[in-house]
C-alpha cells in the first residue's frame, strides 16, 4: 500500500549491521545450548558457527533489527523515492559485509558504512515449530562503531533518526548513539527509540530511565519490555503505558496478536489487530516500527500509523526471514 501524502522527511537509521542467516529446525537442535528459546542471544564466533552448523538450509537477507526497520520504510516508499532512506553502521572488509551493503542498495537504502579489520556480524535465527524463532548474535565488527563513524552529513540532513537499545551494548556505540541523538535534536528531527528486547531493558533499565526522557520523541517497546521498563509488576496495558508518559509524547506498546496501543498526548489509542498465516516471527516487531514510522512521515496519526504497522507486521510473519521482496504490495 502507498499512502498518497507525501513523505517529507529523510530518515536515518543507526544500528548493527547483521547478516541473517534464518532456518527451521526442531526442538532438538538446541541440545547442548544454554539458551532459552525465543531469545536473542549475543554470543562468540566459534558458537555462532556451531550453532550455523545445525541448520539443514537457510536464507540469508541483510538484517539487524534497525537494518530491518529502514528496509522495510524504503519498500513502503517505492523505488526512486525521495527523500533518502539511509543506514550507517560497521561491517567487515569481507564478502559478508560486502553482501549486505549490495543488499541495503538492492533495498533502495542508501548505505552508510565503516568498514573494520573484524568480520562482519552474523545472527543465525532458528525458527521452530512454535512459529518462535531464537537468534545467536555475533556483533563482529558491529562493536566499533563509534562517534567518529557517524555520517555528518546524513546527521545534518535528516528528518527522523531511528536507533535501538541494542546499541547500549558496547561502549562505543553507545557514545555513537548519544552523540547523533543531541546532533539531531539541535536541528529539530524526531529521535525514535525501540528498546528492542527485554534483556536490553534489564541491563540498561537505569540508564535508560536517566536518558530517554526529553531526549525520544517517539519510544517502541513490547508488553514485556515496557512492563520491565516501568517497574514490573502485572497492571493492565493502559497502566503500564500511561506510567511510561514520563519517557516519551509518544509510546507505542506492541502486543503481537491483539495489535498495539500508542499512548500520545490526547490520549490512548489502539491499532487494530490483522489476523496473520505464522510461518516465521523473525523481524515482526522491526516491520510493525517500519509502517507506523512511515505513516507517520505521511502525516497520519498515531492510530493510523498503528494500524498499518500492523498489517506489515502481519504480512511478513507470513514468509521467511524478514523479506519484504516475498511481500503483495497491497496490505
Amino acid at each position: 500500500m502507498k499512502l498518497k501524502t507525501p513523505l517529507v522527511s529523510s530518515v536515518l537509521g543507526i544500528e548493527n549491521p547483521l547478516m541473517d542467516f534464518v532456518g527451521h529446525v526442531g526442538f532438538e537442535a538446541f541440545e547442548g545450548l544454554d539458551v532459552r528459546p525465543g531469545t536473542m542471544n549475543l554470543v562468540d564466533e566459534e558458537l555462532m558457527l556451531r550453532v550455523l552448523a545445525r541448520l539443514p538450509s537457510c536464507e540469508t537477507v541483510p538484517g539487524g533489527s534497525c537494518a530491518n526497520t529502514i528496509r522495510g520504510i524504503a519498500w513502503l516508499r517505492g523505488s526512486g523515492s525521495v527523500p533518502q532512506t539511509r543506514y550507517s553502521g560497521a561491517i567487515g572488509d569481507d564478502e559478508i559485509g560486502r553482501s549486505f551493503e549490495s543488499g541495503l542498495r538492492e533495498c533502495g537504502v542508501e548505505p552508510l558504512l565503516s568498514r573494520k579489520h573484524s568480520r562482519t556480524g552474523v545472527s543465525v535465527i532458528l525458527a521452530t515449530p512454535d512459529h518462535e524463532r531464537t537468534m545467536f548474535t555475533y556483533l563482529g565488527a558491529c562493536r566499533e562503531y563509534g562517534p567518529d563513524d557517524l555520517p555528518a552529513r546524513a546527521l545534518d540532513e535528516v528528518g527522523l533518526l531511528y536507533i535501538t537499545g541494542y546499541l547500549w551494548d558496547t561502549e562505543p556505540q553507545k557514545a555513537a548513539a548519544r552523540g547523533a541523538v543531541e546532533h539531531v535534536r539541535r536541528r529539530g528531527a524526531t529521535v525514535c527509540l525501540d528498546v528492542a528486547d527485554p534483556f536490553v531493558v534489564s541491563r540498561y533499565r537505569e540508564e535508560f530511565l536517566a536518558w530517554i526522557p526529553g531526549r525520544v520523541d517517539i519510544l517502541f517497546a513490547n508488553r514485556a519490555e515496557l512492563t520491565l521498563l516501568v517497574g514490573g509488576g502485572e497492571r493492565d496495558d493502559e497502566i503500564t503505558l500511561r506510567a511510561a508518559a514520563r519517557f516519551a509524547p509518544t509510546v507505542v506498546m506492541k502486543v503481537g496478536k491483539e495489535g498495539s496501543l500508542c499512548l500520545h498526548p490526547r490520549g490512548i489509542e489502539r491499532g487494530a489487530a490483522v489476523a496473520a498465516r505464522v510461518v516465521d516471527t523473525t523481524g515482526a516487531g522491526d516491520a510493525f516500527a517500519a509502517g507506523y514510522l512511515y505513516a507517520h512521515l505521511a502525516g497520519k496519526g498515531p492510530a493510523e500509523a498503528a494500524n498499518l504497522g500492523n498489517r506489515v507486521a502481519a504480512k511478513v510473519v507470513g514468509v521467511e526471514g524478514c523479506r519484504y521482496d516475498a511481500l503483495a504490495r497491497e496490505l
